[in-house]
């Protein structure tokens, strides 16, 4: 089980929003470089990180932040946010980027996806955003009528590391992960899931620590995190005891 803690970037700065909602940006830290040394410091194994200006531009929007992140930390880190074409893809891998997250081209051109896959083997994340079981694509600013379930299931031959999941109508609420939705989609593909969206307190990390979780590659914590509802030392001490 791994904890992803999230830095989200916009206009330079560290923020967390509500629903993804751009207009309701918390400023956590201005130095998102910073940031990840401490998130490096406090013992977290990945980073995840995510150009939001760039998700609603469609192209890399905070590069010379995520730049920074990678000259100042070690950790592998997997990057979303505006990437929709193969240039960019390699672009950011030739960067150091460990895995990149491709959400809104994994509906408009899962083409790309999967030849991203055969190319960069390993290194490919989806992201599957969903509002009421149905994806989002544009920033989450657009709703289409693909359930969660069926663009999974798209991409289960594709050579796909990782899908994250995020709940949007729970993420930056702290009001818990949608671990019954995050499951019944680990179990309808073979793909690694990652919970997102609404993890709050240490009762999460207890909760993913149980056996119906194992099949869950991780979660992502964000607001808990940085208004210090979650111990970082206390969570991943949980986890690393459990999997002992």
């Amino acid at each position: 089980m791994i904890l992803f803690p999230a830095i989200d970037l916009k206009d330079g700065a560290c923020v967390r929003l509500v629903k993804g909602d751009m207009d309701a940006a918390t400023v956590f830290s201005l130095s998102p470089a910073d940031q990840a040394k401490a998130f490096e410091a406090a013992g977290f194994r990945w980073l995840h990180v995510v150009d939001l200006n760039g998700a609603f531009a469609g192209r890399s929007v905070n590069g010379p932040v995520v730049e920074a992140i990678l000259k100042a930390v070690s950790l592998p880190i997997q990057l979303g946010g505006g990437i929709r074409d193969m240039a960019a893809i390699e672009g950011w891998l030739g960067k150091g980027i460990r895995r990149v997250i491709l959400g809104t081209v994994a509906v408009r051109d899962p083409d790309l996806v999967r030849s991203a896959c055969k190319s960069f083997p390993g290194r490919i994340v989806v992201g599957i955003d969903a509002r009421d079981g149905r994806v989002a694509v544009e920033g989450w600013a657009e709703t289409s009528e693909m359930t969660a379930v069926d663009l999974a299931r798209r991409f289960e031959d594709a050579g796909v590391a990782a899908i994250v999941y995020t709940d949007i109508d729970r993420d930056g609420l702290l009001t818990g992960l949608n671990i019954e939705a995050t499951l019944a989609l680990a179990r309808s593909v073979s793909i690694p899931v990652i919970a997102s969206g609404g993890l709050a307190s240490i009762a999460d990390i207890e909760r993913l620590t149980q056996p119906d979780c194992a099949i869950l590659e991780g979660a992502i914590c964000g607001r808990a995190l940085y208004d210090g509802r979650l111990d970082a030392r206390e969570a991943l001490a949980m986890i690393a005891a459990r999997a002992a």
